[in-house]
């Protein structure tokens, strides 16, 4: 599997743990969800920094832990507050 495969799924998985909506800004009007592991496959090498919004009963914790997640795999990443 190569490390790109091994990201996406990597991140959608730690995603899917969550119960907090986690997004990701593709651009001002576009939004990928990250628990749709075919929608972070299309987006998630297109750019060089990520923006996630998060919100959610385990929102603290889930943006902790996405954000260790796209850090493994040398992603960019910023969690709007």
């Amino acid at each position: 599997m190569s490390s790109g495969i091994r990201a996406i799924v990597y991140i959608n998985q730690i995603a899917a743990g969550y119960k907090s909506s986690i997004v990701l800004c593709v651009s001002e009007k576009k939004f990928i969800d990250v628990k749709s592991i075919l929608g972070l496959s299309f987006t998630l090498y297109l750019n060089q920094k990520y923006k996630l919004e998060i919100h959610g009963p385990d929102e603290e914790e889930a943006k902790l832990a996405m954000v260790e997640a796209f850090k493994k795999h040398h992603l960019d990443v910023e969690v709007n507050e």
